[in-house]
């Protein structure tokens, strides 16, 4: 029958944790698992019991907790060829671990079978019916794996067809037809999911890899041709080159497909949090390219781009960022004009006509600082305050004396400033952390809300980076005081003094910014 709702299952706990420089710890786990509950996916994989402590641990950690709305999977294989299903210790552990649902993988290329397993075809067949028999006669629902099954399906049609024909007869709820090795395109998943769907009346389910870069392409061509069951991970991460995104495939499914995932349109808003969350555990840094939710998912740089989308969002946005949980973003740069300018300062309060001469020599003296190895492509905060100053409004609130910085040691190191005629001295891990416990101590005697202000990024780009310039770095850093983000940037041949620079106007933006929004509320 047919249906417009499809189900997700989230891997990122187990095939995500596969990943080249991944681990999640019990408790990176758990606080994953909330998160993909509270997004409303449909069954969270978080495991394999039995193959080591920190999943079993997981296992019973997570009863802790109460699941609005995911179910917790385990995962494993079917039995061993050398047991039978009461023995095998796989199976068993399946069920040890008290779950609702398992994920059982198993073979369905040819080659496999009699390749790798050596067994006959038939007995494949045996341990795969038996498999889920047994899962089954347990109370659990059971979602089977067709290992490989695209590449045996074109091998030997009848047999791949057989092996699912063998796991809907032991009752099987959903059968995932896995792309194992990536290698499958997008015409051929859906034509050979096409064939399944009308020999196989079970649901249908996809599990894609992105080897050739067509993991989410795949997904939705297998949803098209009918499958109603979809896996994959949280930003595509995942062994060799990770697996489908699920970040991209559920915004597609919903806003451009017309399919009921999740927990309905609203849950879509939590995407780049759930996003952010799994790179920030996983030790990632986020792709800013990533669609939909990437920071350059929305990040209009041409001057041309950017006036057409203030006056009509649609003619450059395919959709409303918001409706992912990201947000609309202007570069300032030499290539955009002074449109993106205006909506800055537009956005800070400020009414300014773009055609105003002071703007077009804030821009020239931004194009000046971008030529000294200086870029605002993320960090357009340090560019507003060119603006301000050029405008007239700005109010310097900052003014730095004088800095030095003793490395103790390896990890400790000694700042002081001399800030507004106040000197300081603060001990911090590394000299960033010094001067800004330094500048704090200055400033939140007259300033108070400082203390709002939090250090979230810390990036450094070296020299040989940096085009036209061979001897200086740049350093970006990210604040947040928890309602505004901003990003600031500095640029020096001392890798300190940039860190300065960019720590210095992210404080000072925010005094900036704080003023002007009293001046707008009064």
């Amino acid at each position: 029958m047919f249906t417009k709702s499809v189900e997700v299952l989230d891997t990122t706990l187990r095939d995500g944790s596969q990943s080249a420089n991944v681990s999640f710890t019990l408790n990176d786990k758990i606080r994953i698992a909330l998160a993909l509950d509270e997004l409303g996916v449909d069954y969270i994989e978080a495991g394999w019991p039995g193959s080591n402590p920190k999943d079993e641990e997981f296992f019973k950690e997570i009863k802790k907790y109460s699941l609005t709305h995911a179910k917790i999977a385990a995962f494993g294989s079917t039995r061993r060829k050398e047991f039978n299903v009461k023995e095998d210790p796989n199976l068993n552990a399946i069920i040890k671990s008290d779950v609702d649902v398992a994920v059982l993988f198993g073979k369905s290329w040819l080659l496999h079978v009699t390749d790798v397993l050596r067994i006959k075809p038939e007995d494949n067949l045996e341990i795969v019916y038996d498999s889920i028999n047994y899962l089954k006669s347990h109370g659990l629902k059971v979602i089977f794996d067709a290992e490989h099954f695209y590449q045996g399906f074109k091998d030997n049609r009848e047999y791949a067809l057989k092996v699912l024909k063998t796991a809907e007869e032991a009752k099987v709820d959903v059968i995932a037809l896995a792309d194992t090795n990536g290698g499958t395109l997008p015409h051929e998943v859906y034509e050979i999911t096409k064939v399944v769907v009308g020999e196989v009346r079970t649901k249908i389910g996809l599990h894609m890899h992105n080897d050739s870069g067509c993991a989410v392409a795949n997904s939705l061509m297998g949803i098209l041709a009918g499958a109603r069951h979809v896996q994959g991970t949280i930003n595509g991460i995942g062994e060799r080159t990770g697996n489908a995104d699920l970040i991209q495939i559920i915004p597609n499914l919903a806003l451009k497909m017309r399919f009921d995932v999740l927990k309905g349109k609203e849950s879509l808003k939590k995407l780049r949090e759930v996003s952010r969350l799994v790179y920030e555990l996983a030790g990632l840094h986020p792709n800013p390219y990533q669609p939909y939710v990437g920071d350059f998912a929305f990040t209009h740089k041409a001057g041309v781009h950017a006036d057409a989308v203030m006056k009509v969002s649609r003619a450059y946005e395919h959709i409303d960022p918001s409706l992912v949980g990201n947000t609309r973003r202007f570069v300032i740069s030499e290539l955009s004009g002074t449109s993106n300018l205006v909506t800055y300062l537009e956005n800070l309060g400020l009414k300014v006509d773009k055609k105003d001469e002071r703007l077009k020599s804030a821009l020239k003296k931004i194009k000046e600082l971008e030529n000294k190895g200086y870029s605002f492509d993320l960090a357009p905060s340090s560019a507003i305050l060119v603006a301000l100053k050029e405008l007239g409004i700005y109010e310097k609130k900052i003014n730095v004396e004088y800095w030095k910085v003793i490395n103790e040691s390896s990890n400790l190191s000694i700042a002081v400033v001399k800030v507004n005629g106040q000197l300081e001295v603060s001990e911090g891990v590394g000299p960033v952390h010094a001067v800004d416990l330094a500048l704090r101590k200055a400033l939140q005697k007259v300033y108070p809300e400082i203390s709002n202000v939090k250090l979230t990024d810390y990036r450094v780009i070296l020299p040989g980076e940096i085009k036209n310039t061979e001897s200086v770095v740049r350093v970006t850093i990210e604040f947040t005081d928890d309602i505004i983000t901003w990003k600031t940037v500095g640029v020096s041949s001392s890798v300190i003094e940039a860190s300065i620079l960019a720590l210095i106007d992210g404080l000072d933006y925010y005094l900036q910014y704080k003023k002007l929004k009293t001046l707008k509320n009064n």
